[in-house]
């Protein structure tokens, strides 16, 4: 599976990428909030596993947002800035799938630019900042603001893994937090409060393409009433529930979950 590590130009800044594979078809793959303390820079071959799947039939881009984000700067003007990417890469049309604030992102892009969403997928996300969304993210705020890393990858952790596998992994979780220390922490504030100020609810019935959503039946971090509320916005789109998993169902059912992504794909 060929593998590369990227970097494109959007406007005045640029937006690094990795992909993965080497088929005709795209898969765009949006990150969650994660990518407001780290980007995929240089990060191929750790990002690239659950991915050999499509190697034969897709090649699979992994955007970051762009690097110089401005104060204000919104999930409908990241969207608009993820088009630009793959416009700039000369990719015309793509599946999207959106994990967490990427599910965000990916949602504006399919509603405003149907043109270059072939297909959708949604997965742990939610069509606005509700109440689970917002006390999430305004205790990580806070722990940013104060420079607690250690509180915030806790916490984290905490609303997204299920109580067994925190049980079983927590050490290598602690062990790892350190490793996602940003010099500072204005990128995370940039993302974080641009998913406080997202709502789209108005917009889902611009969704045309076929739409997969993919949830956990307890997530603490956008809620689990917010796979419902895609599905009835979003005409004829399909569900999937984990029981017993949340926010990071992607790892803890991550074969499964890969899997049940490129049959909705190829489809």
């Amino acid at each position: 599976m060929a593998n590369k590590n990227g970097c494109v130009n959007i406007g005045d800044t640029d937006m690094y990428y990795v992909s993965f594979g080497r088929g005709e078809k795209k898969l765009i793959v949006l990150p969650g909030l994660s990518d407001g303390l780290a980007t995929v820079n240089g990060k191929a071959m750790l990002l690239a596993p659950p991915y050999k799947r499509f190697s034969d039939e897709y090649t699979v881009y992994m955007m970051s947002r762009k690097n110089k984000m401005p104060e204000g700067y919104s999930i409908r003007d990241m969207a608009a800035d993820e088009i630009r990417a793959m416009d700039a890469l000369g990719i015309k049309s793509a599946a999207v799938m959106g994990v967490s604030q990427g599910g965000m992102i990916a949602q504006c892009m399919a509603a405003e630019h149907p043109q270059s969403v072939e297909r959708l997928i949604l997965a742990v996300t939610a069509p606005y900042a509700n109440d689970v969304v917002k006390n999430a993210v305004k205790g990580w705020i806070e722990m940013a603001e104060r420079g607690d890393h250690k509180a915030l990858m806790e916490d984290t952790a905490k609303k997204g893994y299920s109580k067994g596998y925190l049980k079983k992994n927590g050490w290598a979780l602690s062990l790892a937090a350190g490793l996602t220390k940003p010099s500072d922490y204005e990128r995370f504030f940039r993302n974080a409060y641009a998913i406080l100020g997202f709502d789209a609810r108005d917009e889902l019935s611009r969704i045309k393409c076929p739409v997969y959503i993919i949830a956990g039946d307890d997530d603490n971090t956008v809620g689990n009433d917010a796979p419902y509320e895609l599905n009835k916005a979003i005409a004829d789109s399909e569900m999937y529930i984990y029981k017993g998993l949340g926010h990071m169902l992607f790892e803890e059912a991550a074969t499964d979950f890969y899997e049940r992504v490129y049959r909705f794909c190829v489809s």
